[in-house]
């Protein structure tokens, strides 16, 4: 039987006007704020109910109530997103699965990847990104250096961990939340969620959600 990954969680504390900037306009910060706080909300209960080694939030910034028991916080190095992704690796001992805050549509079920077949996963975003990757031994040299943030960052990666000689296995691909469109397919997706909630009350309380 193959072990639970540590799961690794890559977020920014929810505060206004850090995070989620692309949702202003149509947004005020305080909503885009309040947006990622749900989405990172959501994230973190489907970690939480996905089997795991160990749960770790590395974090930009501190915790708050959005925080659900069970995580380990580590905070995020200084440097590049590949830095930070590299550092977030570095701390782990055996299989690890690291993904981002903007898919709150992600189940427990996505998570409970099996590394014991492959080398690494990856779970393309439909923005060019990724929002998960998986290794069964991490190295941190396998990010540093790779393009964060570009239309070209998932294959990149993938590259990458093939030139590594990696046997690398595809995740189902996702959206990343970062502009308001985003924000309403993921929302549509995940109706349930405390994302679409939080999103159908910034939406009422701006009249944005009147004729839609």
């Amino acid at each position: 039987m193959s072990m639970a990954p540590t799961l690794l969680v890559i977020a920014k504390e929810p505060r206004a006007g850090r995070v989620k900037t692309r949702l202003t306009p149509p947004f005020t910060p305080a909503e885009a704020a309040a947006l990622a706080e749900a989405a990172l909300a959501d994230t973190l209960h489907a970690v939480a109910a996905a089997p795991a080694r160990r749960r770790v939030l590395v974090l930009d910034g501190a915790p708050g109530p959005w925080l659900p028991p069970g995580f380990e916080v580590v905070p995020q190095c200084a440097g590049g997103l590949d830095e930070r992704l590299a550092d977030a690796f570095a701390g782990c001992a055996g299989p690890a699965l690291l993904i981002g805050m903007d898919t709150p549509q992600v189940t427990p079920e996505l998570l409970t990847v099996d590394l014991a077949g492959c080398d690494a996963c990856l779970g393309p975003a439909e923005d060019g990104g990724f929002w998960a990757l998986g290794l069964a031994r991490p190295d941190p040299a396998l990010l540093r250096g790779v393009p964060m943030s570009t239309p070209v960052t998932g294959t990149a990666q993938r590259a990458r961990l093939r030139a590594a000689g990696l046997r690398v296995r595809d995740l189902p691909p996702l959206r990343d939340v970062d502009t308001a469109a985003d924000a309403r397919a993921v929302a549509a997706l995940a109706p349930e969620s405390r994302f679409a909630a939080r999103l159908a009350a910034c939406e009422v309380a701006a009249g944005r959600g009147a004729g839609r």
